[in-house]
């Protein structure tokens, strides 16, 4: 009698086992249909994101680059190349020309790279020179400037002494701009690059400005071998950049003044009676009755 009910219970909690691990199965399988469509609709969310960035970027690579030569001769085309389309119907204005009274205007400048002093991966700074003249540029990323990342890396890699060509709105910063001659900032919407200079150059406009005192203070700075080796670059410095400018100024004030008193200037040919050094050609004609040259300087 006893041993009926005992059966009768183990048969009756076999189903109910069985059920327990069917719907178990079924959860498993269920949450690992969940898991596959998640990570599905993830790397769907993933490409949507890349192929949108892909498109940013492309739409944003067009405000800087290189100027490629084809553009540089191809002076009637606008759509020669990005440089082109950019630059074609702009006045370019000078750096001594951005004072107070432009803020708010856009502009398009060129100039050399004088100090380039990145800050982060969204933001750089670039500071240009033009005969003498300084104004700081600062790149900001931004969707609605359309300066990216790419952006900031590119003007990153602008070697100084390169040759560039800056489109930005002129504004006025809120603490002063130390290091330039120019008080305004210059908000960079477009880069270009026209001409490349060398990674690491044998002398730094920076360091061959510098003065004996500067340098014996500990500042880096260059000899007088090193400044005459590398001329071309010494010249660029503001003390020789002065020098220029007074001498012109000095030949213009005596050019018209003796304009005002109705002279005539003439250039004429220096005779010398032999050859001068250098070794080279020179031009012999006979000067009443005795050899001569024109004189020539071989510098």
């Amino acid at each position: 009698m006893s041993s009926e009910p005992q059966n009768l219970s183990s048969s009756t909690s076999a189903p109910e086992q069985s059920g327990e691990n069917i719907s178990k199965k079924a959860a498993k399988k269920e949450a690992a249909k969940l898991e596959k469509l998640r990570r599905k609709q993830e790397q769907e969310e993933a490409a949507r994101k890349t192929s949108s960035l892909s498109l940013e970027d492309e739409s944003f690579s067009r405000n800087y680059g290189d100027v490629t030569l084809t553009e540089l001769q191809s002076t009637e085309d606008p759509s020669a190349g990005k440089w082109r389309e950019a630059v074609e119907g702009k006045k370019w204005t000078d750096l001594s020309h951005l004072v107070e009274e432009t803020v708010g205007s856009e502009v398009l400048i060129r100039g050399r790279v004088n100090t380039n002093r990145p800050v982060s991966n969204k933001k750089g700074f670039l500071v240009l020179r033009q005969s003498g003249f300084t104004v700081q540029c600062v790149a900001t990323q931004s969707e609605e400037t359309k300066v990216g990342v790419n952006f900031i890396k590119y003007l990153k890699q602008l070697s100084n002494e390169s040759f560039v060509d800056v489109m930005g709105v002129v504004v006025l910063p809120k603490e002063e701009v130390k290091g330039t001659t120019q008080q305004v900032e210059i908000q960079v919407r477009k880069v270009y690059c026209v001409n490349s200079a060398l990674p690491k150059l044998p002398l730094l406009v920076e360091d061959a400005s510098r003065s004996e005192k500067e340098m014996e203070a500990g500042l880096s700075g260059a000899n007088q071998d090193t400044r005459l080796n590398n001329r071309v670059i010494d010249l660029r410095t503001p003390a020789n950049q002065a020098i220029f400018r007074i001498q012109g100024q000095v030949q213009k004030a005596f050019r018209e003044f003796l304009d005002s008193k109705d002279f005539v200037e003439i250039h004429t040919p220096k005779l010398m009676a032999g050859s001068s050094e250098g070794g080279s050609a020179v031009f012999r004609l006979d000067y009443k009755g005795q050899p001569a040259c024109l004189a020539q300087s071989p510098q």
